[in-house]
Order: C-alpha cells, then structure tokens, then sequence
C-alpha cells in the first residue's frame, strides 16, 4: 500500500508487517524511520537488529533472524538496507518467501534509493508492498514542495504571513533538511507571533538546491521566474558550467529531432521511445513544441554551440549567456534577445 510521508501517522496503529521507505530525500527517510521506531517502542517492539545487503550479504542471515525468538524482547524490529534497490534473484525470492509466512512480532524497515516502475513492478517489491506499507521518500518540487512546507509550518505552530510562506519556499526548495532547521529556529525567534518576509529576510539566505534535470524541466515548461531562480543557485552552488550546458543542449537536440519530424508530418511515437521520454515528461516536450519553431531551436543551438566554444577555446564561462539561451524559451522573448546576439 502506498503512504506518503507526511500520511504515516494514521497507518502506525496497528503496525503492518513491514515499512518499505525509498527515495532520494535523506530527511523524509530519516523522519519516517524515526516515526516509526516511536510507535514500535510503544508497541512492544523492544529489540533492533540491522542488516545492509553489501557484497558478501548472505539472505539466509534475514531468514535465520525472521525465524528466530527474541533473546531479550518478545517483539522485534529488522532493519534491512539495500543500496541499490536490487535484492537479485535470492532475495527476491527470500523476500517473498518471508512475506508469506506474517509474524505479528517482527516489523521490517527496509530502506532504499529511489525506486524505478521496473523495481516498483518487481515480485520482491510486490510482496513487501502487499504485505505492509510503502513510503516513496522522494524530494518534492513546486506544489508538492509549497504542501510538505504548509505541513510543516502547522507543525511548528507558526505564523506566517503569505509573502513570509512564499519567500521560505523561494530560500529552501529542494533542500528539506536546512528548510526544517530554519523552522524549528522561527519557531524559537517568533514564539507564535504572526511573521512576514521583510522580518524573515533578515535571518535567513538562500539555501534552495536543484540540479540540472529539473532546470530542464523548469525551461521546457516555460518558467522563466523558476529556471532563472535555479540557473543562479547552481552555479552559487559551483555547478560546472559544461554540466549545465550540456542539459540545456540534450533538451535541444531532443526538441530539434521532434520539431523536424513534426514538419515532415512524420508520427512522434517511435520517437517518444528512442528518446528515452517517457509518459510523465511527454506534456512538456508537446508545450515546448507547439510554443517554438525549428527556426527557434536552429538559432537556441547555435548560440549553444557559441558558450561551448567560449567554454572549449578560451575557457570562459558566459553565465550571462547561458541565462540569454534560458530565455530563449520562451518565443517572446526570442526574437529580442536574438537580435541583440546578432
């Protein structure tokens, strides 16, 4: 069954057999598992026994302490780490095999990266996903972002005026653990008092993260405000700048290879596959298509093609450039910014 994080609290009583907590977010990972070991505690669960799936892993070690008695507690916690997310073809099949046969007094915890829809389609993940409760403990963007921290903001019983909420979500997207610090901290400054973004702009700075794939995303959406934002932490950040262009420039030899065959009225779905673009990013590439010509992304390639050279023979990186080549997707602004380029 899949829960999301901030969900848990109504699925810890009873516990189920088991808690699967994947994802690339450190924080909501760590929180989960802290959720969940209170509310074992408070069930009985006295005893934790950690078990990591490195390369000398033997399955037969979860099996041995699935079957055996507490020597201390009558109910016990089995926390299992797979690095990877691959448990292979033993522990699929050991997973399974313990998945079937319910212990009331033994919860598992197994943590994990982010899964992919061929881990989620797994028999493994099925089993464990039947028997209890998973938890994708991925870091939210834009409106999930704006909901985790409006939970957040409930938790810590602060308030805060509409441009203060807006402006932590500006400082602090992408970056949960420095976002609940600065929290916990307003809590103690502000004790209950209602705090707008002028009196929250002088305690904190800006701590957002992103990386080049959603910078991306932001520029085949057409959002300037946000990829403009996110082109100026990465490289605050320290982010290479040939890491940057070359994202900027996959995005458009993709939209290059679409655009042409859309001229020749040539159908995108062969093409959809060989590119790699799956279903959820599809609408995106469609909006940037229909906004942009091939005249467009000709011109947004060649000038690519200009930062790279500045990069390669003179080794200078044009920030200013690059934010201009962002730009460029949106058609309003094109036609301007290729002129002064000229």
């Amino acid at each position: 069954m899949r829960v999301y994080p901030e969900q848990l609290g109504r699925h810890l009583s009873p516990l189920a057999q088991c808690y699967c907590l994947f994802g690339d977010e450190a924080w909501l990972i760590e929180s989960a598992r802290s959720q969940l070991l209170d509310a074992a505690r408070a069930q009985g669960f006295e005893e934790r026994i950690s078990l990591e799936q490195e390369n000398s892993f033997n399955w037969q070690e979860l099996e041995n302490e699935w079957l055996a008695m507490s020597l201390f507690a009558s109910r016990r916690i089995i926390e299992l780490t797979l690095p990877q997310a691959k448990p292979g073809t033993d522990g699929s099949a050991m997973l399974a095999s313990l998945m079937a046969q319910p212990n009331p007094d033994l919860l598992l915890i197994v943590r994990g990266p982010k899964l992919a829809s061929e881990q989620t389609n797994s028999k493994w993940f099925k089993a464990l996903d039947k028997a209890g409760v998973y938890l994708p403990c991925n870091t939210p963007e834009g409106p999930q972002f704006s909901r985790w921290l409006d939970g957040r903001i409930q938790a810590h019983r602060l308030q805060l005026q509409p441009d203060a909420k807006a402006l932590l979500a500006s400082l602090y997207e992408g970056n949960l653990l420095a976002a609940e610090q600065a929290l916990q901290l307003l809590a103690l400054l502000t004790q209950g008092r209602m705090v707008g973004a002028a009196e929250l702009g002088q305690y904190f700075e800006d701590q957002s993260r992103f990386n080049v794939f959603q910078l991306a995303d932001a520029l085949l959406a057409n959002q300037q405000d946000r990829a403009a934002h996110m082109l100026a932490q990465l490289r605050a950040e320290g982010t290479a700048m040939p890491i940057v262009l070359w994202a900027v420039f996959r995005e458009l030899t993709t939209l290059l290879t679409l655009k042409s065959a859309m001229d020749e009225r040539e159908s995108l779905a062969p093409l959809w596959s060989k590119l790699r673009i799956w279903d959820k990013r599809k609408p995106m590439y469609e909006g940037a298509l229909r906004r942009l010509s091939l005249k467009q992304i000709e011109a947004m390639l060649a000038l690519s093609s200009q930062l790279e050279l500045k990069l390669k023979q003179a080794g200078e990186e044009d920030w200013t450039l690059l934010m201009h080549l962002c730009l460029l997707f949106d058609p309003n602004a094109h036609q301007r910014l290729i002129a002064v380029h000229d």
